[in-house]
This record gives C-alpha cells, sequence and structure tokens, in this order.
C-alpha cells in the first residue's frame, strides 16, 4: 500500500498532538516512527486506524484521497492497527474471538481456521487456536492479532509500541514476521522510542517532537542523531544512588504460589528500606503471579509475608495497602486506571481521606499540583485515556500514597523513552530515599541491571535467591533466564 498524509492536524484544547505531520510510506517498506513520550506518535496512529478523527489534513491511498472516520473504514481500506494493549476479549477462547470477524456469516469458521493456519506457518508463529486467550502471553496476544489483521486482508500494519512487556524472544519472531510481511509488498508502520529496534528493524524512520515531525532518516541510522532529533539534546541515562539500610521492610518466609499455570515453592526474601529488587525472566514465568502475592491481590499457597513481624498472608489487599503496601500494574487502562473518567476523578477517589461529596473545584486543584509535579501533559478535566502511555505511567504513580512502604511494580517503564524512564526512576529513588522499598519486573535486562540492589530470576517454575547486581552482567543474567547457569548459583 501507498500511504501519504498530508499536513494532519489534531489538537486537544490548547495541547497540539499532531501539528501539521506529513509523511509517505510505499509498498515493502517498514517505516519508523520515532519520538519521546507525548510527541504524537499514538495519536498519529489512531487517526490513520479511524479510533479518532482529524481536525483537519488530506490522506491518500494508492493515489486516492480518502476519509477515515472509524476503524471499520480503515480496516475496509486494507489499514490494520496492533495497538499497545491487545483489542481482544480474554473471557473467550482464541476460536470465538476470531469468530467475531466472521462478518454477518460471510466467512465459513472452517475455512477462516485453515488460513489462519497457513499464516501461522508462514510467519513463524505457534499458538494452539484451541486455547483460552486468558492462556497467552501478551506476546502470543500481539501474535494472534496480527494474523487476524492478516486474515481481513489489511495492507498497511500499524503497529505502537509493541515490544513493550515481551520476552527477547517474542520479539524476534514479531520482528521476523513483519520483514516477511514487507518482502510480500506490504507496508509496516512501526511505532516506538527504542533506537535499537529501529536501527535492527525500519528502512526509514520519521521522527515527533511535540507534534512536529522534525526529521527523516533512512538506513543505516545514527543513534546519536536520532536521539538529538527525539529529545533536542543529548540525553544518557541517569545512575542511581544506592539507599537500601539495615532495617528490613518486609519478610517472605517458604512461599508457595500456584495457579493453573505454574507452581513456585519455597520463596524466600528479606527486602530492607530503601533497597530495589528486581524480578527477570520470562514473560509468564511467575514475576507478575509473585507481586500479586505480595500485593495481597492473590493468597499465597504456603509460608508468609511479614512487615514488622506481623503475618500479612490471610490479609485482604486493602489491609496491605494500609501497611503502606502498593501495587502498581503493567496494564494501564485495563488495571490500574479507569477509562471514561477524569484525572482530578483518579485523584479524588485514590485519597482515602476524600468525603463523600466531591468538591470539584478542590479537587480540580489538587490535581493540578499532582500534574506539576509529576510533569503530566494533560489537565484535570482531560479523560484518561486521553493521555500518552508515559503519561497514564506517571499518572499511576501520582496517585500512590506518599506513606507507601513499598511499591511492587510491574514493568515501571514499559512503553517509555529514555528520558522519561529517567524521569521515572529519579521519582521512584526519592521514594527510596523516604524509606520504602521497591520491586519490580522488566523486560529490560539493562534496566535491571542499572537500578536493582538485588535481582531474582525465574525460570521454569523455579525463583532465585536476591542475586547481587555486582554478581551479575546481561550475558549471565540473559543465560539464567533462559535456564543456564542455575547449578553454578547453588553450588
Amino acid at each position: 500500500m501507498h500511504l501519504k498524509i498530508k499536513e494532519i492536524f489534531k489538537h486537544y484544547g490548547s495541547v497540539h498532538a499532531n501539528d501539521g505531520v506529513s509523511l509517505e510510506i510505499h509498498p515493502g517498506t517498514i517505516l519508523g516512527v520515532l519520538g519521546e513520550n507525548g510527541a504524537g506518535k499514538s495519536t498519529l496512529m489512531k487517526i490513520l486506524s479511524g479510533e479518532i478523527e482529524k481536525d483537519s489534513g488530506e490522506i491518500w491511498i494508492n493515489g486516492h484521497l480518502v476519509e477515515i472516520e472509524s476503524p471499520s473504514d480503515a480496516l475496509n481500506l486494507g489499514i490494520g492497527m496492533l495497538h499497545q494493549d491487545p483489542h481482544d476479549f480474554p473471557s473467550l477462547s482464541i476460536r470465538e474471538n476470531l469468530l467475531i470477524d466472521t462478518i454477518n456469516g460471510e466467512n465459513n469458521p472452517g475455512d477462516s481456521f485453515k488460513v489462519l493456519e497457513e499464516l501461522m506457518q508462514r510467519l513463524g508463529f505457534s499458538i494452539d487456536l484451541s486455547g483460552m486467550v486468558s492462556e497467552l502471553s501478551v506476546g502470543e496476544r500481539q501474535q494472534l492479532e496480527l494474523l487476524r489483521l492478516m486474515w481481513r486482508g489489511s495492507q498497511l500494519m500499524m503497529l505502537d509500541e509493541p515490544t513493550t512487556g515481551i520476552s527477547q524472544n517474542q520479539k524476534e519472531a514479531l520482528f521476523s514476521a513483519l520483514k516477511k510481511i514487507a518482502d510480500e509488498g506490504k507496508s509496516v508502520i512501526f511505532v516506538s522510542h527504542k533506537l535499537e529496534e529501529i536501527q535492527n528493524l525500519c528502512h526509514k524512520t520519521v521522527v515527533l517532537r511535540k507534534g512536529k515531525l522534525v526529521g527523516e532518516l533512512s538506513a543505516p541510522f545514527n543513534q546519536e542523531e536520532m536521539v538529538e532529533l527525539m529529545f533536542g539534546r543529548k540525553v544518557s541515562r541517569i545512575s542511581p544512588r544506592r539507599m537500601k539500610t539495615e532495617d528490613f521492610c518486609l519478610e517472605v518466609n517458604d512461599l508457595v504460589i500456584d495457579d493453573f499455570r505454574m507452581r513456585i515453592e519455597g520463596i524466600n526474601l528479606e527486602i530492607q528500606k530503601g533497597e530495589v529488587i528486581g524480578l527477570a525472566g520470562m514473560a509468564g514465568s511467575g514475576q507478575r503471579l509473585l507481586l500479586r502475592v505480595l500485593a495481597g491481590l492473590e493468597p499465597p499457597m504456603e509460608g508468609t509475608i511479614k512487615m514488622d513481624g506481623e503475618d500479612l498472608s490471610s490479609k485482604s489487599c486493602f489491609y496491605y495497602q494500609q501497611r503502606g503496601i502498593f501495587y502498581v500494574p503493567s496494564a494501564r487502562l485495563e488495571e490500574g486506571l479507569m477509562p471514561g473518567m477524569s484525572l482530578h476523578e483518579h485523584v479524588y477517589l485514590s485519597d482515602p481521606c476524600s468525603p463523600f461529596i466531591v468538591n470539584k473545584k478542590d479537587s480540580i486543584i489538587k490535581t493540578g499540583e499532582k500534574i506539576d509535579e509529576f510533569k503530566i501533559i494533560g489537565r484535570p478535566t482531560s479523560m484518561i485515556e486521553e493521555l500518552s502511555g508515559g503519561n497514564q505511567q506517571r499518572m499511576l504513580l501520582a496517585l500512590q500514597r506518599e506513606e507507601a512502604k513499598m511499591l511492587l511494580l510491574e514493568n515501571p517503564t514499559r512503553g517509555l523513552d529514555i528520558d522519561s524512564a529517567n524521569w521515572i526512576w529519579s521519582i521512584l529513588r526519592r521514594r527510596c530515599e523516604e524509606g520504602a522499598a521497591i520491586i519490580f519486573s522488566s523486560a529490560d535486562l539493562e534496566e535491571l541491571l542499572f537500578y536493582s540492589d538485588r535481582i531474582l530470576v525465574f525460570f521454569s517454575g523455579s525463583v532465585s535467591s536476591g542475586i547481587p547486581v555486582s554478581e551479575l552482567d546481561e550475558n549471565k543474567l540473559g543465560n539464567m533466564i533462559g535456564g543456564m547457569g542455575w547449578k553454578e548459583l547453588d553450588e
């Protein structure tokens, strides 16, 4: 597909999400769209996918001027969108999810599944179509969505930050599939803030900054040039200060976690105040399950979770919060925030001292203070879903109470550029200075090694003890995640 857009504008009040963006993509090309959080990347993709309407500008497909007013318009024109968070129905089976697309009975389900099987083989995916969507990892759900779009006949695939929260193996499988799709003459738009991904995958890239297109580059790319185009200056990861003390914050003894997918036994951990513990492993290896158990959202099968000598393991998640333990999930809009509600409504509901009757004026003033403190691009009356992923993450952190003794974070910098990640960790380190401890999971090995004091590695139902980062490097940590090096650790 040949796509050309001219002078696309989209405003949200005084915020210029897209400010006269023009670009072009040819068949067989993988075009990268690079930019910091809030640069307008997702807004542009939502306009092209029909999720939101542009204020002005033109969209040309194969030489024809078109109007895209809904997602069905985009699909009918051959444009498919793969969002950061998969748009599917986890409570349904994979086959039921796919049957939703058999429009008016025009497609024979048996023929459809045969075509999907052939597509899977062609793209190198391996998904059991007889299973439930809820049993799939985020990476597998993305693969399923890509298969669905291919099956629907999409000629232009748009992917918005697709590698956040997926394993390295799943990322490699995704990149291989996208290259095959481009080789077939289809077009791909790949939205990311990760320079290495753009370098490894894309033929060309455009850079957005504050809603404007500020540069267009062709492979091979110069990383320093890309960074300066993104931020208008040089940016590097800020080295953290180690803050742990000798005082214990939480003690985990002989913990056993069990759900229908796996059983993890013998988790023992003493967490010190001011300490940062990283959780490493392939997606679905138990990191998320441990975080949810430590937050009181899932009960342990055996063992104790103690804070100041008190066993919390049989208490509710609300009691955990009263004791100062808070959980920040990776799925921002599914678990952490409430679509359809404004920022000031989130702030009001998160305050345990809020009266029953809402004082809207006071709520807006307090939210404005949070917006300034956490550098959120938005207004108190903005709907939470209008914010970019990075600003939603900042909002999630803004909602965490200042008296928190422990923060449990699932992929805290998921989908964030390096500047935003630096800012997030500056806030987290400030919490450590105040005596809070942090346990976080991440698929980014560099982030785990850079910010953690110790790391727990998960593999096939096993969990290592807390390994000091001084004893690890990316190669050793990567091998352990893949199941190698555990024998030496035991010795």
